[in-house]
């Protein structure tokens, strides 16, 4: 039976709409960033889990204060272009269609109810805030471009005499934004009485998939780990048209939330052993490619997953991949002039960047939230196929990305060896 002409009109008004482009400067350095910083965490550790959106948006605001030799260091390894002047923009671009995504799920909620209609609504927040010392000299320039391009309002608090007591603000702050999935971002005595700034970004993701799939379908199957024999895992199976692609060495099939705007994206080797070789082949250029598949029929089993890796410090990562001055290597050398007045006695540095994620999927669609804390310083002193299904087993390593569709952006980017 075809849908009713208004149905239809319903249906097609609220699809999202072509990407105007202004967010493709944060879209590369996002997913750039994403893979470097994925290709730093340890294979032999197992699991990892990022949001390279939440990394990007928390240093992207410490970059903002950034000036000099340390700027320029900060730009190359967040893949930031020469005309600096597009970057800020191109982040407020991004952010801005994010935060619109919910209000359009609204509306698109409100249009099918029209129709006896009803579907779960997705839930989709992002947050930046600075946490910063009072009566500290902080440039206003800097507080009105994070504030009016970043949507970073300035609180300020006294790491001074009660640096433990901001910790637990802070993380009271990430807690409430994430719906208790990111606890004590901060750890114990990060924070101290030089501490004079922190910049936080948290994200919190809940969405329903298009065609949700049978909890009856889901079954024990094998899944081969890195080591040892196969295990046996939850493992879901859904028969329906998705995204597809059969590139070299590897497979990507693709599963759309409700409403169309976000999606969660496998990468499967075609070898067990094949995850190593696929990682290190993959671009920003190509997981933004996976936005747009054809579809085709696919038996599609997928484990159930739930992730919560430990505590990331992002600080020597960081600093391997060529970020060095901003951490104050070699001391000296780091210089946020634009944030606060830069004196040779007296100036600020990055002393810490921490980063935690949450990734739950199972049938009914995905639950995953993160945060990331950068803190400053005070340095005193110096179209579908008819053909049969295609499988897709997902029963070996692979790696999975959420991601914004009309920008090609991953919110988060993953390599899972173990679903357990």
């Amino acid at each position: 039976m075809k849908p009713p002409a208004l149905l239809l009109a319903a249906l097609l008004a609220f699809l999202p709409a072509v990407s105007s482009r202004a967010d493709a400067i944060a879209v590369n350095a996002i997913n750039s960033l994403g893979l470097d910083l994925l290709r730093q965490t340890d294979p032999a550790k197992g699991n990892a889990l990022l949001s390279p959106y939440s990394i990007q948006m928390a240093i992207a605001m410490a970059w903002a204060g950034s000036a000099g030799d340390t700027r320029s260091e900060m730009a190359r390894v967040l893949h930031y272009p020469a005309d600096e002047n597009q970057v800020d923009r191109s982040f407020a671009a991004l952010q801005a269609d994010l935060n619109g995504l919910m209000q359009r799920d609204a509306a698109r909620a409100v249009a099918m109810q029209k129709y006896g209609v009803t579907n779960q609504p997705l839930t989709l927040t992002t947050a930046n805030r600075l946490f910063g010392q009072s009566g500290y000299q902080f440039r206003p320039a800097f507080l009105d471009l994070l504030q009016n391009t970043y949507l970073a309002p300035f609180e300020v608090v006294d790491f001074v005499h009660d640096a433990s007591g901001v910790t637990t603000h802070i993380n009271d702050w990430v807690e409430k934004q994430t719906r208790e999935r990111i606890q004590n971002l901060i750890p114990p005595d990060a924070l101290d009485p030089t501490t004079r700034l922190v910049l936080v970004n948290a994200i919190y993701l809940k969405a329903p998939w298009e065609k949700a799939f049978s909890e009856n379908a889901t079954q024990p199957r094998p899944f081969q780990t890195p080591a040892g024999p196969p295990i046996t895992v939850p493992t879901m199976f859904l028969n329906e048209p998705l995204g597809y692609a059969r590139r070299d060495g590897y497979r990507v099939a693709v599963i759309p939330y409700a409403g169309g705007d976000l999606q969660l994206v496998i990468l499967l080797p075609d070898a067990p052993d094949g995850l190593a070789a696929l990682e290190a082949t993959l671009t920003s250029e190509i997981l933004s490619g996976c936005a747009e598949l054809p579809r085709q029929a696919l038996n599609l089993y997928l484990p159930k997953l739930k992730l919560e890796p430990p505590l990331l410090s992002l600080g020597k990562s960081l600093q391997s991949l060529g970020m060095n001055t901003a951490f104050n290597q070699p001391v000296g050398s780091a210089n946020f002039d634009r944030m606060a007045p830069r004196r040779p006695d007296d100036y600020l540095y990055i002393s810490g960047i921490f980063h935690k994620t949450f990734l739950k999927l199972d049938e009914s669609g995905t639950e995953a939230a993160a945060a990331t804390a950068v803190v400053m310083a005070r340095f005193m002193g110096m179209p579908m196929h008819t053909d049969p299904p295609e499988e897709f087993r997902v029963d070996h390593p692979f790696l999975l990305a959420i991601q914004h569709r009309a920008s090609g952006a991953c919110l988060f980017l993953g390599r899972v060896t173990d679903p357990r």
